[in-house]
């Protein structure tokens, strides 16, 4: 199988190439370079492997939530690719990508992965690992306060906690301390991570039409105008 990963919802981008057993990425921390890094990355993973766009069985999205400027970025490029190439478009949870490489790096079972959403608020998820070692939602996507308690949909017992959020935000592991056993030092995801899930969405079937994708923005606004900027 022939993937080609991205991600750019964080400050990392992050781009990886699995050609049957073999897997290269490249993984740059810098805010606001994605749209300088991207395409020259991808370049160099192609050239790598002697691989074209149109040898690809697919191209995995790590389609947030995140960085609206950086889904876009991703989605854009995503979009381009797979259909100017003609190949699949997979669209995978970033915030599944840094739970996916939690187990594998922490050996946790439990993620609760937080990523900064701006305006006191993260990006909150769990993800339980199934026995094929993907991982699997334990309640949806929530906006969430930094000063407030995660509504983790019931399930019981403790979590690693992984993303950039926990570390950014002080409050955030103050207010959940009840629930967190460790705090993984994984922030951003990485595109390797993608691999495993989009491999198995690929083989259930489950493409996205590039021409019908919607970027997971969860806030449908980035910026409030304060209560007096109308006044006067």
């Amino acid at each position: 199988m022939r993937l080609l990963a991205l991600d750019t919802t964080s400050n990392a981008c992050s781009v990886a190439l699995q050609v049957g057993d073999q897997i290269a990425e490249r993984h740059e921390v810098e805010a606001r370079a994605h749209s300088r890094v991207l395409l020259p990355m991808i370049r160099d993973l192609l050239a790598q492997f002697d691989c074209t766009l149109s040898q690809l069985d697919a191209v995995v999205l790590g389609n947030g939530p995140g960085s609206f400027i950086g889904l876009r970025i991703g989605a854009s490029v995503a979009q381009g690719l797979t259909f100017g190439a003609g190949v699949p478009l997979v669209a995978i949870s970033s915030l599944a990508a840094v739970a996916q490489q939690c187990f594998v790096e922490d050996a946790a079972k439990r993620v609760l992965v937080a990523q900064d959403a701006r305006m006191h608020e993260v990006y909150l998820a769990g993800f339980e690992k199934t026995p094929d070692g993907l991982p699997k939602p334990a309640f949806d996507v929530q906006l969430q306060s930094i000063g407030g308690m995660a509504d983790t949909g019931g399930a019981a017992g403790r979590w690693v906690a992984a993303g950039d959020g926990w570390h950014r935000h002080a409050a955030l592991l103050q207010s959940n301390a009840n629930l967190i056993e460790s705090v993984s030092e994984l922030r951003y995801p990485r595109a390797r991570a993608l691999l495993p899930s989009g491999a198995a969405a690929f083989a259930a079937g489950e493409t996205v039409d590039p021409v019908s994708l919607v970027p997971t923005y969860v806030r449908e606004t980035v910026a409030r105008v304060p209560s007096d900027a109308t006044r006067g």
